[in-house]
């Protein structure tokens, strides 16, 4: 987790994650607000100081306190930086608070010896559920026609990682059979192979390659390396003492002395004799003992050990409740269930994002004006979410009521009386090209609830999607053209329609209708056509064209064109063996970027305790954005 604050925790940027004033959060709660950038820094070294603390085993409940409460600010300050690993950091995190982690092999446990020498098994057996319960419902949620077709994750078999299954498989069937389906076995059975303890020596070198495959495959931060951390969990729990007693002798804190574990042992067996099963602090060194407690144990459970095992059946419940409760929470439920983060649905569903637009009307005098989507964020998965959508339009409308106020010149609105529109072409898993959210519906004025369904995101066009064998044959002709062609296949709801103009360098550009009707118009030259399914039409570069869907039911075409700047670098190739060549494995490239980023992490928290302190200007490195209305 230290490595980790400084990437996917946004430490490294921080100064463009909370140094803007303008800046949008999604918060998950209303009312949750960022603090001031040398604040946030200061929250940032409280965190960073948790995590020495938890990795020391020193003063471990402040240490826990100092580095939880913190990650979990900032994790539910912006919804768009969810993801599962981030949600069971936070989950893991959580659960080291409660236990006696620094009973052993930990600094605590050397400054004061008299602290036990076992951890209870319970502490185990938490840990051990989340990540079984990771891995389990992982496969389940790839256990679906959409995973096993093989759509959701296509054109990995081209890495290096996945190249020695080329050898006697095709790339289609290497994307289908060890990306899609060995996935998903895996990850729904490793779990029940690592904790039976027949196949778990097995089972850990396919647990091992998996994760580090993964660190290849994916940028998805410290994920990969958290959970081969965490394989030893799945074996006996006695396993550092053997470990230490036969390497470590030498190191008083890995092992318990002698002077004191000698003395104290049949006291123990008394203390423990009237101790719940759910302490399980049994002293000895075979994983026996984690198992076998009810020889010691002949008293009833107290209040407080009632009260910490009702705890626990809850919070298994729960996580076995969470990840299919979208059901009550239908609100954030767009094209999938749920917000993305807690439902461990890893690489389930992959975007392609054709187009953004930001329509901002002045209701005064009925202008239109368009603005950078992102001038105000970095993220994008609003773009594909109702709750984030309707939280950037209340906060576009902030910050332009802000920019008004300050008379700027890049706000050319004669009033504050604004609409807000978003516009969001958006393709998953392969399907056809359509839009998220209802164009016509103004975001600033448009309902939400999170427990009804929201009537302006617009569904997901499932009765088209057994076009997509026809859709990829389609796509493979047109790309035998040449190297510079391509083809974007688009389904559109009745009464909408597509406004667009072509770049200077997209050329040969024409519409051909695959199912439904439309009327095609070009408004420069006033022109408009009727097309039904089979017909085509050139559309001209450089002028505003309209395709709007007629009839009651949606219409499917595709545009197929050339790209220009592609085709002449094509035909201006150079030599080849000249060109920079990107080294299949970078691990110094990696290890430099992330150091570098790591200084700016470390730089950022110096100089918010230096402004705080002594009012040095910190130094900022500000997001390039475009706020222009056009």
């Amino acid at each position: 987790m230290l490595i980790d604050l400084a990437e996917e925790r946004g430490g490294g940027q921080m100064d463009v994650r909370f140094g803007e004033p303008l800046k949008c959060h999604f918060p998950l709660f209303r009312g949750l607000k960022a603090f001031s950038f040398p604040t946030m820094g200061c929250i940032y070294m409280i965190m960073w100081f948790g995590a020495v603390g938890i990795a020391l085993g020193y003063r471990f409940r402040l240490s826990c306190s100092a580095y939880i409460l913190p990650y979990w600010y900032i994790f539910l300050l912006d919804k768009p930086s969810w993801n599962n690993h981030s949600y069971l950091f936070g989950l893991v995190g959580a659960m080291l608070l409660f236990t006696q982690a620094n009973h052993y092999c930990a600094l605590d446990k050397y400054l004061n010896p008299n602290l036990p020498s076992t951890v209870p098994y319970w502490n185990y057996f938490l840990i051990k559920f989340q990540f079984f319960i990771l891995y389990m419902y992982a496969g389940l949620k790839k256990f679906s026609p959409e995973w096993l077709a093989g759509y959701a994750m296509s054109s990995l078999s081209h890495h290096w990682v996945l190249r020695p299954f080329c050898w006697f498989l095709s790339y289609e069937m290497v994307d289908l059979l060890i990306v899609h389906w060995f996935a998903a076995i895996f990850d729904f059975s490793i779990a029940f192979f690592m904790t039976c303890e027949l196949t778990r020596v097995w089972a850990t070198p396919f647990m091992l390659l998996f994760h580090l495959m993964n660190s290849r495959l994916f940028v998805i931060g410290m994920f990969p390396w958290v959970c081969l951390a965490q394989v030893p969990m799945f074996y006996g729990c006695d396993w550092p003492r053997k470990i230490a007693r036969l390497n470590c002798k030498h190191l008083s804190f890995c092992i318990p002395r002698p002077e004191i574990e000698g003395k104290s042992r049949n006291a123990e067996y008394k203390k423990y004799s009237t101790k719940s099963s759910m302490d399980g602090k049994v002293p000895g060194n075979s994983s026996m003992h984690c198992l076998k407690l009810e020889k010691y144990q002949t008293g009833n459970m107290n209040l407080f050990q009632k009260c910490r095992a009702l705890f626990i059946l809850f919070y298994c419940c729960l996580q076995l409740f969470l990840p299919y409760s979208h059901f009550i929470t239908q609100g954030y439920n767009n094209w999938t269930n749920g917000l993305y983060g807690y439902s461990w649905d890893m690489m389930v569903h992959s975007y392609e994002t054709l187009e953004v637009q930001v329509k901002i009307v002045d209701n005064l005098n009925q202008q239109e004006h368009y603005m950078d989507p992102y001038a105000f964020t970095e993220y994008d998965r609003w773009t594909k979410y109702a709750d984030m959508a309707k939280q950037y339009a209340q906060c576009i409308q902030k910050n332009l009521h802000r920019l008004y106020f300050k008379k700027s010149n890049a706000i050319p609105l004669k009033s504050l009386n604004i609409s807000i529109y978003f516009d969001v072409w958006c393709s998953m898993n392969g399907r056809l090209m359509q839009r998220v959210f209802d164009p016509r519906v103004d975001l600033v004025t448009a309902e939400w609830s999170p427990l009804k369904r929201t009537a302006w995101s617009l569904p997901l066009l499932d009765e088209f999607k057994h076009i997509r064998p026809k859709l990829l044959t389609i796509s493979n002709e047109v790309y035998n053209w040449n190297n510079a062609t391509d083809v974007l296949f688009v389904a559109d709801y009745p009464s909408l329609t597509l406004k667009n103009m072509l770049p200077p360098d997209i050329i040969n550009t024409t519409l051909t209708i695959l199912e439904g009707n439309v009327r095609y118009a070009e408004m420069e030259f006033n022109e408009s056509y009727f097309l039904t399914a089979g017909k085509s039409v050139t559309i001209s570069g450089g002028v505003e064209y309209r395709v709007t869907t007629v009839g009651l039911t949606p219409a499917i075409y595709m545009i197929t064109y050339t790209n220009k700047t592609i085709l002449e670098d094509i035909l201006n190739v150079g030599d080849e063996d000249n060109a920079p060549r990107r080294p299949w494995l970078p691990l110094l490239q990696e290890f430099t970027a992330r150091l570098e980023n790591y200084k700016r992490f470390l730089q950022h928290m110096g100089n918010c305790v230096l402004y705080l302190m002594y009012g040095v200007p910190i130094p900022l490195q500000l997001r390039e954005k475009h706020i222009n209305l056009t």
